[in-house]
C-alpha cells in the first residue's frame, strides 16, 4: 500500500532538518578534518583535559592581564575555612586568579606570634605605668574557657560586677589610673552607729546629751512604795589626746535624776526614813595622763571627782530629811610605770577626800556632816609578767589611812582607820573573743575605837568580754568594795556587786540590752544583811551617729533581814540620745 500524502510530507521535513546543519557546517570549514590523537590528557578528569588550553573556548582574551601560566584556576576547597579566604573589592577580581588563605604573620600585630621572625614593636607605657608581664616558662596557665554550646546543664550566669548600677566615678579616685599606688583599703567601723565627735587640734572630742522621762513606782525605795513621775538628764563627754608620744584622756559623765512629786514626810505619826524631794545628782570622772620619759619608763597621773548621794533605801539616811546631802570624793595619784622586758612594775601615790554637804531636815533646820568627812592616804604597788602573748599574771597590794575631820562621830565611836587589800589575778586577751581580767584576794581594815571590831572579808574584782558572734556580747563585772557608816556599833560595809549583761544587734541599728545584777551589804559589827537585785532590759533604735532613741524597763529589789527595811520599785523609762 502505499503511503498517504500528509505522512509522506513529515518524513521529507525530519529529512531536511536533520541534513541542512551538516551541509552548513562542511561548507564553512577551510581546514580537512583530522581525528583526535590519544595524549596522556585524554582521560584527564579536569576541566580542559580533552582538548588543548588554546583550543578552548572559554580561553581568556588577549585583553586581560594573565598569569605567567595559562593553567586554569584552581577550584576552591568546599571543606576550608571560609572565613579565612582572602576578600578583595569587586573592580579588582576580574581576569584574577582568586587566593585564599591568608599570609605569613597577618594577624600578629605589634607584639604576637610572627613567624618570619621579625622584630617587635615594644608598647608604648605611661610614667610610672608598671610594665606587663610576658608569658614564657613557668608562667600559670591561662585560665579554662567553657565552649559556647555544651550538652551539660546550662551556665549560671556570673554575679554582677562591683561597678554595676553605679555613678562612674574618675580613675583617679577609683584608684585604677596607669602609675598610681595602691590605695589602702579602710578599716571596717566597728560601730558604724557611734558618734565620730570632732577634732580640736590635736585632741579628738566626743559629747553627748541623753533626756529621758517615764515613771517610778518607788522612787525612795519604801516598804510602802509611792510612785512619782521621773526625768533625767545624762550628759557626757570623752577628750582623746592625738599624740605619737604621751597621753591625756578626759572622761567626764553625770545625771540627774528628777522627780515631780514629794516624798510624804511623816509615815505613821513618825518621821519618815527617806527625805521628801527625791532628786538626786550623779557625777563620775577622771582624767588619766601618760609622760613617756622613755621607752620603757612612763610618768602617770590620774585626777577623779565622784559627785552622788546615799542610795535610796541606805540606813546611813537620816530620818526627816527636806533632800540628800550631795557628796563629793575627789583625789589625785602619781605614780610611774617601769618595764623590763616582760617584767612590768607600776606603783603611785593617792590622796583622797570625801566631804558631805549639810543636812536639810523637813522642820527648817539643818544638820552638819562634818562627822563623816575624811581623808585618805595611801599608796598601791602592782607586779605583773607578760608570761605569753594574751595572757599577763599580776600581783597587787594596796594599804591607806583613813583620817576625818572629827576623831568622834555623832554616836560617839572613834572611826578613824587603816587598811588595804592584797589579790593575785591575770588580764588576758584570747584572739579577741574573750578578753579583760579577774582577780582574787583578801581586805581587812582596823579602826581606832575598841569597840569597832576589824572588818574584812575576802574580795573579787573582775571585767570579762566575751564576744560570742559578730553580733552578740557578753560581758560580766564583779566589784569588792569597803565603805563607811553611821550604823552604831557597824564597823562598816562590806559590799560585794555582781553583773551580767548581754547585748545583742538585730541590726546594725537595733540593739537590745539585757541585764543583771546581784549584790550583798554586809554591815559587820550589826548583823545586817541586805541582799540586792536588779533586772534591766533596753531598746536602743539609732537613726544615724547623732539621734539615738532608747527604751528602759528596770525593776529593783531591796532584801533586808531587818524588819520594814526591805523595797521594790520598777522603772520606765523612754528617752532619745544626741551626741556627736
Amino acid at each position: 500500500m502505499g503511503s498517504s500524502p500528509g505522512r509522506g510530507r513529515s518524513t521529507v521535513a525530519h529529512f531536511l532538518r536533520a541534513a541542512l546543519p551538516c551541509l552548513a557546517l562542511t561548507a564553512l570549514g577551510s581546514s580537512p578534518a583530522a581525528a583526535q590523537s590519544l595524549t596522556p590528557d585524554l582521560f584527564n578528569p579536569n576541566r580542559g583535559g580533552f582538548a588543548s588550553p588554546d583550543t578552548l573556548p572559554t580561553r581568556r582574551t588577549a585583553g586581560v592581564l594573565q598569569a605567567p601560566s595559562d593553567a586554569l584556576p584552581k577550584l576552591p576547597d568546599p571543606n576550608a575555612d571560609p572565613r579565612q579566604r582572602q576578600q578583595t573589592p569587586a573592580s579588582s577580581r576580574v581576569g584574577q586568579v582568586p587566593t585564599y588563605g591568608l599570609p605569613a604573620a597577618t594577624g600578629a600585630s605589634g607584639s604576637g606570634y610572627d613567624s618570619l621572625n621579625r622584630k617587635r614593636q615594644q608598647p608604648k607605657l605611661y610614667p610610672g605605668q608598671p610594665k606587663p608581664k610576658r608569658a614564657g616558662p613557668g608562667s600559670p596557665p591561662p585560665p579554662a574557657t567553657t565552649p559556647a554550646t555544651t550538652l551539660g546543664p546550662p551556665r549560671i550566669a556570673p554575679p554582677p560586677s562591683e561597678t554595676a548600677h553605679k555613678v562612674p566615678v574618675p580613675a583617679a579616685m577609683a584608684g585604677n589610673a596607669p602609675g598610681q599606688p595602691l590605695r589602702r583599703r579602710l578599716r571596717a567601723d566597728d560601730d558604724p552607729f557611734g558618734a565620730v565627735g570632732d577634732y580640736a587640734g590635736s585632741f579628738l572630742i566626743k559629747g553627748g546629751l541623753e533626756l529621758s522621762a517615764g515613771y517610778d513606782s518607788n522612787p525612795t525605795r519604801l516598804n510602802k512604795p509611792v510612785g512619782s513621775p521621773a526625768y533625767v538628764v545624762a550628759p557626757d563627754l570623752l577628750v582623746v589626746s592625738d599624740w605619737e608620744r604621751h597621753a591625756l584622756v578626759a572622761d567626764l559623765r553625770g545625771s540627774f535624776s528628777g522627780y515631780t512629786n514629794d516624798m510624804p514626810a511623816t509615815i505613821n505619826g513618825f518621821a519618815s526614813p527617806s527625805p521628801v524631794e527625791a532628786n538626786r545628782p550623779d557625777f563620775n570622772g577622771h582624767v588619766d595622763g601618760r609622760l613617756d620619759v622613755t621607752r620603757d619608763f612612763k610618768l602617770t597621773s590620774q585626777l577623779r571627782l565622784r559627785l552622788a548621794t546615799d542610795n535610796p533605801g541606805s540606813p546611813n539616811v537620816q530620818a526627816g530629811l527636806q533632800k540628800y546631802p550631795v557628796y563629793a570624793a575627789y583625789g589625785t595619784t602619781l605614780g610611774f610605770d617601769q618595764t623590763f622586758n616582760r617584767f612590768q612594775v607600776a606603783a603611785g601615790a593617792t590622796i583622797d577626800r570625801t566631804a558631805y554637804t549639810d543636812s536639810k531636815l523637813t522642820d527648817g533646820s539643818t544638820f552638819s556632816n562634818d562627822d563623816r568627812n575624811f581623808n585618805q592616804y595611801g599608796g598601791v604597788g602592782r607586779f605583773s609578767y607578760d608570761l605569753k602573748p594574751g595572757l599577763k599574771p599580776f600581783v597587787e597590794v594596796q594599804g591607806d589611812t583613813r583620817v576625818h575631820d572629827q576623831a568622834a562621830d555623832r554616836n560617839g565611836y572613834l572611826r578613824d582607820s587603816n587598811g588595804g587589800y592584797a589579790k593575785v589575778g591575770s588580764s588576758f586577751e584570747f584572739s579577741r573573743i574573750l578578753t579583760g581580767e579577774i582577780s582574787v584576794g583578801y581586805s581587812a581594815r582596823s579602826y581606832t575605837d575598841p569597840r569597832l571590831s576589824q572588818l574584812s572579808g575576802f574580795l573579787t574584782t573582775g571585767s570579762l568580754i566575751w564576744s560570742a558572734s559578730g553580733l552578740t556580747t557578753v560581758k560580766f563585772f564583779t566589784d569588792t568594795q569597803i565603805s563607811e557608816t553611821t550604823v552604831p556599833g557597824s564597823s562598816g560595809v562590806l559590799v560585794r556587786t555582781y553583773s551580767a549583761e548581754v547585748d545583742h544587734d538585730f541590726r546594725r541599728w537595733l540593739t537590745a540590752v539585757g541585764k543583771f545584777t546581784y549584790g550583798t551589804l554586809d554591815y559587820q559589827g550589826q548583823n545586817r544583811n541586805d541582799k540586792t537585785y536588779s533586772l534591766e532590759s533596753s531598746l536602743i533604735y539609732k537613726l544615724n551617729r547623732n539621734i539615738w532613741v532608747k527604751g528602759t524597763l528596770r525593776h529593783d529589789i531591796l532584801d533586808s533581814n531587818q524588819p520594814g527595811s526591805s523595797s521594790q520599785g520598777t522603772v520606765v523609762m523612754l528617752g532619745v540620745r544626741l551626741q556627736n
